[in-house]
């Protein structure tokens, strides 16, 4: 089969495209022809060496898809040969065929193109577990969400408004801007302006119910637009690790600190099942829905990533064998 590749960590132009063996299925495992693979930020890191990969080069990135059973192993029940499949967090996902463990398996309805699938599986369930989990978003909730124009950021703002919140949302530029309000956020403001006064006076002074924030570096920012017993959710690091947080502050306010992450919560395949089917439902019935995807071929790797590195997209970006 075809795969991207890599041999050495470094930029993107140690990805290679080419020829490598076909996956061999374990008992419990189904052998999926892959139609659209999701590109990640987890992808950068790991091509950097930023991330731990296990085994030895050549190393095969990716972790989100969809496509065709082609094959099931021999304890494989319910699973069909030409049935539809999505994951989200299967290894070696930039190939032609990928080994699926079942248990990682999610059937994908008709009404779900294979892109589609791929474009918010992994990001469409970090937002359902941040506003479910991390923090149950009430009526009337005031929610800033950082990048909100990201992946993450435009479905967040959507299942927030679906959950009875109002967003305010933080990115870089006027462009991102208007993308942010079209997914539904009531005000963005941009980092290079003076953003946390003006959030303080969009709330009148008493800062924000919650706090989504994925860039890590703007943590301590983000306690100061909080309200006293209000919640700051820390979920990535995009611009950067973050400050330490002195205890006392937390104790002195009120507040409260939260981490997330998705694999915590994705412990076994009824919770992959029913979270996904509560999105899948949601862009059924036209609730949430997703921003048309950037595609590249798969053997146009080494372009994706330059892409996705140069922080120009505004949505998904997708790998096409």
């Amino acid at each position: 089969m075809k795969a991207l590749m890599f041999k050495t960590f470094g930029g993107a132009e140690v990805l290679e495209y080419g020829v490598v063996a076909d996956p061999v299925i374990g008992p419990d495992e189904i052998l999926i022809r892959m139609k659209a693979i999701g590109l990640n930020f987890a992808d950068i890191y790991r091509r950097n060496g930023n991330y731990h990969l296990a085994g030895y080069p050549p190393y095969i990135l990716g972790y989100e898809g969809a496509g065709i059973v082609e094959k099931t192993g021999e304890n494989v029940q319910g699973v069909s040969v030409g049935d539809r499949i999505a994951f989200a967090d299967v290894p070696y996902a930039n190939a032609e065929l990928v080994a699926v463990p079942q248990e990682k398996a999610i059937p994908l309805p008709e009404t779900i193109s294979f892109a589609e699938a791929a474009g918010v599986l992994l990001q469409g369930l970090t937002a359902h577990y941040l506003s479910r989990d991390s923090y149950k978003v009430k009526k009337n909730d005031v929610v800033l969400v950082h990048a909100v124009a990201g992946g993450v950021g435009q479905i967040l703002v959507q299942i927030i408004n679906l959950l009875g919140g109002k967003v305010i949302g933080l990115t870089s530029s006027a462009e991102k801007a208007e993308v942010a309000k079209d997914a539904g956020a009531t005000k963005v403001f941009l980092y290079k302006d003076d953003w946390k006064k003006e959030v303080m006076e969009e709330t009148r002074g008493q800062g924000v119910d919650v706090v989504y924030d994925s860039v890590g570096s703007t943590i301590e920012d983000s306690f100061e637009v909080t309200r006293t017993g209000g919640t700051v959710v820390f979920y990535g690091m995009s611009g950067g690790d973050p400050a330490l947080i002195d205890p006392r502050m937390l104790m002195d306010t009120s507040k409260t600190l939260t981490g997330g992450d998705l694999w915590n919560v994705l412990t076994s395949r009824d919770e992959r099942v029913a979270r996904s089917n509560e999105l899948f439902r949601w862009m059924e019935d036209g609730k949430l829905t997703v921003s048309a995807p950037t595609t590249f071929a798969l053997r146009d790797g080494q372009e994706a990533h330059r892409y996705l590195e140069s922080r120009k997209s505004t949505g998904k970006i997708l790998l096409i064998p």
